[in-house]
């Protein structure tokens, strides 16, 4: 697989099979992913990988504390504006979409989220945090590390699903994962194999065309 194809292939799946995936694999992963950019090669990065009981514990906190905790940081900007209010929307549509529940069926959509918890029953969960002084060069260096975990998970047939929804946890994560006090976590992520058959696993979000977002000045043909 050639990183054009493993762009096209990484998805955020939310619907996984429960078959475990080896910890040397996910090593590899992690190691290899290390190469990602880093401004000044701080490598601002920290991440934790659980897998069996210790995931077990901490999605058993989750659903002790549905609701979560403060988080630490907006996830998304307060009073959304366009074009993001409608990306956004757009977004939640196409996915409940997918599951047949209409808008109005507040319950089914908060069942829904809920699986975010369950890391969408993902076999293993990856924990991103970095030191609290660090700004925002550095965590966009953690966006790249995770960029480079989805695509070299995609090449080796894994599946991934990138969770900001695990901001919602911060003192239940500082307590499993024992960060230190200068730690704050960023984002989890569900890893693990697809099931091919969960339609919520269909969806392909939207993206603008180029000329929405693009310039380019002074190329050739």
């Amino acid at each position: 697989m050639n990183v054009s194809e493993a762009v096209e292939r990484r998805v955020s799946i939310r619907a996984f099979r429960p078959d475990p995936v080896p910890g040397a694999v996910v090593r590899e992963i992690l190691q290899a992913a290390a190469r990602a950019p880093s401004g000044g090669n701080l490598q601002p990065w920290r991440v934790h990988a659980l897998a069996g009981a210790p995931l077990d514990e901490l999605k058993a906190k989750v659903r002790a504390n549905p609701f979560g905790e403060e988080p630490e940081y907006d996830v998304y900007p307060p009073n959304l504006w366009e074009p993001f209010r409608t990306r956004r929307f757009q977004c939640g549509e196409d996915l409940y979409a997918t599951l047949g529940i209409p808008r109005e069926d507040k319950t089914a959509r908060l069942t829904q989220l809920a699986k975010n918890g369950e890391l969408f029953g993902a076999p293993a969960g990856l924990f991103f945090s970095l030191d609290r002084q660090v700004g925002p060069p550095q965590w966009a260096d953690v966006g790249m590390f995770m960029q480079t975990v989805m695509l070299l998970a995609a090449e080796r047939g894994l599946a991934t699903c990138a969770q900001e929804y695990w901001a919602r946890y911060p003192k239940t994560l500082a307590e499993v994962l024992a960060l230190p006090e200068d730690h704050m976590i960023f984002s989890g992520m569900a890893l693990g194999y697809a099931d091919e058959t969960a339609p919520i696993n269909t969806l392909r979000t939207r993206r603008d065309p180029f000329e929405v977002w693009g310039d380019m000045r002074g190329f050739d043909d």
